[in-house]
Parts: structure tokens; C-alpha cells; sequence
């Protein structure tokens, strides 16, 4: 099968070419070299495209030189904080982007296409809304949020106008090897590691570890998005998650353990901002109904993984 991936350099792009040139597929990439992550995967089978969201002809040439017979689109800007930073360029990208590579997919025949956006549309959640489901009201707090909501809006009317067979895939925080710094678990093991080889004195700054999120295994999520592009209702969104919330706490102590070190964790004032939702936890049930999907792997796996990860680096 031929295949075209958009943020196949991304964290999560990364594992899913790898899972699909396993599987014997040809894989077609749309590399933005100003904003790739990693280098592409080195495979016969792998062939890289120059291209950019923001500029329609080459999307459409992309795309026509792909002749995919499936598509997945992961690319994008990532990062809720750099939102406010950057709130144009990331509602260009992910909102604007999203609408670019549709049209390209609809000039080009219509292939099977799976939009990642993100559980992040869902903002301030109260305890008695969770878990959240596909039913829970979006209400996004910040511009990435936004962007990723427009996105999501675009799978029902391409599917709707043009009978593109696209679906949306929302997933809640995703962590494993390869991550890039900015997120609270490689943000942890990346100390970790450091102190494990020397480079750091075993002191953590820390801010508040009260918070409770839904974490799933990269490797998971992009499974997930494998059986959403293969069996998926054209037009629906589906959430990715793990059903359970996860204290902060908790994830950091595990790496500790794992890292089996003597760490002073220390709370740093300047860090100790309350968060906004306490605890966040999603369902998969819609997407197990469909698909048969759960998450296999374990949530210290995942962290002894990360670990082994960031030592190598270092």
C-alpha cells in the first residue's frame, strides 16, 4: 500500500513509519526541514518529499507524486504553551494546514485519510464531566486548543461535501521514547538521566505534582491510528487514551525508582502554579467498539523505556 504521512520526523510520526514499513507499506513523507524533530527513517521503502502546510501547490504536488492509497496527517505546531507565543502561526499551521492537505487529498481521489488533533479542545473539565468522551462540549483554553478544534471540525464537512472517508483521532498525552523536551515526563527523565551519567548534581526543581493526567504509550496511540485510518466511521472523531488519570507525583517517583538513584526533590515557589483542571481522564469505549483497540503497554514500561531513552542521548 502506498502510503503519504504528514510529521513523519514528529514524535509520534516516527513510530508509526516504523510501524508501517514493518508491515511492508511504501511510505510517502512531507518533510518541512525547518521544523522536523529527527531525521527521517533510512529505508528503500521511505521516500522523502519536500513540502510546507501553508503552501497549497505543494501539497497538491505532493500528494500527486504520492499516489497514496491512505493518508495520515500528524503534522503540526505541538505545544499548548508556544500557542501563546506564536497564536498565528500555530492557528495557520494546524487549522489552515489541516484545510490545505484536505483540498490536496480531494483533488488527488479521495483516499482513506485519518486528522490528528488533540484532547486538548476540551479546556477546563469538572469532575462530575469525566471521563470525557466524544460527547463532552469542546470549550479550548488557549490557541493550540483552537486550532486543533477548526481542524477537527473540517472531518465532518469533508466527509459530509466530498465524501472524503477522513476520520479524527483525539489523543490525550502521549509518552515514550524519542519525546522531545517541553513535556513533563521527558522533562523528568532527562534529569534523571543526567544525574544517572554524572552531567548533574541529584537535585529536581519541581512545581506542582498534584495534577492527574491520562497517559498512553506512544506506541499505543499510533496503533490507534493505524486501525482509525484502516476501520474508522468517515467523519466521527475518536479519543485515544488510557481511561485512568495519573498523579504527577506518581510518574516521578516511578522514574526515580527506575532510575534507582538518590534524588532531593525540591519545590521551587516560582513553579508552584495550581492547574487549572486537577485531574483529566478520557474513554476509549467508542474507539474499542469499533476497532478493538486497549492500551498493552504498562505504564512503567513505558517510563523504564524513557529512562533507557534519555541515557542514551546523554
Amino acid at each position: 500500500m502506498r502510503i503519504f504521512i504528514t510529521g513523519a520526523t514528529g514524535f509520534a510520526g516516527s513510530h508509526l513509519v516504523e510501524n508501517l514499513v514493518a508491515a511492508g507499506h511504501e511510505i510517502f513523507s512531507l518533510v518541512h526541514a525547518e521544523t522536523s524533530h529527527q531525521p527521517l527513517l533510512q529505508h528503500e521503502n521511505v521516500t522523502r518529499i519536500p513540502g510546507n502546510l501553508l503552501d497549497q501547490a505543494s501539497l497538491e504536488t505532493a500528494v500527486a507524486q504520492a499516489k497514496p492509497d491512505r493518508v495520515y496527517h500528524l503534522a503540526g505546531q505541538a505545544y499548548p504553551a508556544r500557542s501563546w507565543q506564536q497564536p498565528g502561526l500555530t492557528l495557520a499551521v494546524n487549522s489552515v494546514g489541516t484545510a490545505n492537505l484536505l483540498q490536496a487529498v480531494v483533488q488527488y481521489g479521495r483516499p482513506r485519510t485519518l486528522i490528528v488533533t488533540s484532547a486538548e479542545i476540551y479546556g477546563e473539565i469538572k469532575p462530575d464531566m469525566l471521563p470525557i468522551t466524544e460527547q463532552t462540549p469542546p470549550a479550548p483554553n488557549h490557541p493550540y486548543g483552537i486550532s486543533k478544534w477548526t481542524a477537527g471540525q473540517l472531518v465532518p464537512l469533508f466527509w459530509e461535501r466530498y465524501e472524503l472517508p477522513v476520520v479524527e483521532a483525539r489523543p490525550f498525552n502521549h509518552i515514550g521514547p524519542r519525546q522531545s523536551l517541553g513535556f513533563v515526563v521527558p522533562d523528568f527523565a532527562s534529569q534523571l538521566a543526567g544525574m544517572r551519567v554524572g552531567q548533574r548534581l541529584n537535585q529536581m526543581m519541581v512545581g506542582n505534582l498534584e495534577a492527574q493526567r491520562d497517559f498512553t504509550d506512544v506506541r499505543d496511540i499510533v496503533k490507534a491510528y493505524e486501525l482509525l485510518a484502516e476501520q474508522g466511521q468517515p467523519g466521527e472523531a475518536y479519543l485515544i487514551c488510557s481511561g485512568r488519570p495519573v498523579k504527577i507525583e506518581a510518574i516521578l517517583q516511578t522514574l526515580i525508582e527506575l532510575a534507582d538513584i538518590e534524588v532531593e526533590v525540591v519545590q521551587d515557589p516560582e513553579r508552584m502554579r495550581p492547574s487549572d483542571t486537577p485531574c483529566l481522564y478520557g474513554s476509549y469505549a467508542k474507539l474499542q467498539a469499533q476497532t478493538g483497540w486497549q492500551p498493552q503497554i504498562g505504564l512503567t514500561q513505558s517510563l523504564a523505556d524513557i529512562l533507557a531513552d534519555w541515557v542514551r542521548r546523554l
